[in-house]
């Protein structure tokens, strides 16, 4: 059975707003200028590295930004220079640059995965995450499940749920918080969670905790899983203060293997429940402080790795270049994949532009484990092959700017851009109007009664 890593491309509007309170790279960067076409070419030289080991890759394109729909619906009015023009004078530019952000290229946000073999109905069920507790990516749920619906089609091998009703008590973080490990015993999924929608319950100091506890139990009911395979263990609060804002900051697992450091979850006793449900051939690696604290896990993710299992059934880490840089981070790495494990390898790629935003490999690509018949059944044209990725290439050579930095969002010049490049990607992808731009054109033209 294929698993197909869909990454999501870079848009063109990627910059550092600095607008993810528990990020430190995020808050670090703030203000820096961004190369959006060099961001563009990581990701798709990742992708291509991921393909040539064989693995089955895909796309997901980026969200149309500015998002012209929120800003009206806060209260700005005209045309849409004025809109930007109003937006960009209002608490020093934050809120354009909120409704400007390019963060859905973090596709491990983008939603849940429940395969068809651990579903009730047979089925690959997908819920968009909500991504309720900030603002910028509470924008996304909308366009997400647009785009998923028109990938995932087919109503006999895919189910598209709506996300999560929205409000702090449901806030949802998708895949970020959630693993899914295989034994030839069967299958657990792992909903972490950082605190309980009513607040009880010991919880981060720092820093926010963004997914709920009730909102993982409801996932795990909407995606038709098995009671007795869910685990739903807290995050642990001095993990999220260090800034391990997801688990897949501190956590990465694939199959039978689990690489955990000590601080991702509150209690050791998850740990012994994945063992009692997997049994003796799940493999974890458990990472001390001593021997990688937790803060140069952070700056380094080397657990924010991509573990991936190629054709001839060994495993490999890709990991981003902060990990080889950092000689704790490599050290690990280097010590995993020789050890008595299944991972066998590791690489290392640059995606500097995402990592300083705080996303690295794991963060862009949304796992997703298919039958080959549904693999089969997917629409548009999102798997990535030579041509696509040769096409997809020059897109970003003619569409990105090299250089942005916050107050050019504010330009109306870089807004009309961006809709006549992701214009031209949706055919380009056989998606269809999936963007607000796209919509609000094709109602234009609808006869009226």
């Amino acid at each position: 059975m294929p698993e197909i890593q869909f990454d999501g491309l870079v848009g063109p509007t990627h910059n550092y707003a600095g607008l993810s309170r528990g990020n430190p790279a995020s808050t670090l960067h703030e203000g820096r200028v961004s190369n959006p076409r060099a961001a563009a070419h990581q990701g798709l030289e990742k992708m291509g590295f991921v393909r040539s080991l064989g693995v089955v890759q895909a796309v997901l394109p980026p969200h149309d930004r500015p998002s012209l729909p929120a800003l009206r619906r806060l209260g700005f009015h005209g045309s849409d220079e004025e809109i930007l023009a109003a937006a960009a004078k209002v608490d020093g530019g934050r809120l354009l640059r909120a409704c400007s952000s390019a963060s859905a290229m973090w596709t491990a946000n983008a939603g849940t995965v429940a395969p068809s073999r651990d579903t009730a109905d047979g089925r690959l069920h997908l819920t968009p995450a909500n991504l309720t507790e900030m603002f910028h990516r509470g924008l996304e749920a909308p366009t997400t499940t647009r785009v998923l619906r028109a990938i995932f089609a087919s109503g006999d091998h895919f189910v598209v749920h709506d996300a999560l009703p929205g409000g702090a008590q449901f806030a949802d973080e998708g895949a970020a918080n959630h693993l899914r490990l295989e034994t030839r015993r069967g299958a657990a999924h792992v909903f972490a969670w950082g605190r309980r929608a009513w607040g009880r319950g010991v919880g981060p100091r720092v820093h926010p905790a963004r997914q709920t506890h009730e909102a993982s139990q409801s996932l795990a009911r909407l995606n038709r899983l098995d009671a007795r395979s869910c685990l739903f263990p807290q995050q642990h609060p001095d993990g999220i203060d260090g800034g391990a804002f997801h688990t897949d900051v501190l956590a990465v697992g694939n199959g039978p293997f689990l690489l955990v450091h000590e601080l991702a979850f509150a209690d050791d006793g998850a740990l012994a429940d994945l063992r009692r449900l997997l049994g003796e051939e799940l493999f974890v690696e458990r990472i001390t402080s001593a021997e990688l604290p937790v803060a140069r896990a952070v700056s380094a993710y080397p657990f924010n790795s991509q573990v991936l299992t190629l054709p001839d059934g060994s495993m490999t880490i890709v990991a981003p270049e902060d990990a080889r840089a950092d000689a704790a981070a490599r050290a690990m790495l280097e010590r995993v994949a020789s050890g008595a494990g299944p991972v066998r390898s590791v690489h290392f790629v640059d995606v500097r532009e995402s990592m300083q935003n705080g996303g690295g490999p794991a963060c862009l690509r949304l796992r997703v484990s298919a039958t080959d018949a549904e693999a089969a059944a997917l629409s548009c044209r999102v798997v990535l092959d030579d041509a696509l990725a040769g096409a997809l290439t020059a897109w970003v050579d003619r569409s990105y700017r090299d250089r942005l930095v916050p107050a050019d969002l504010a330009d109306p010049a870089l807004a009309r851009e961006g809709m006549r490049a992701l214009d031209e990607l949706t055919q380009l992808l056989g998606l269809g109007a999936v963007y607000d731009f796209q919509r609000a054109a094709v109602d234009r033209l609808r006869p009226r009664p």
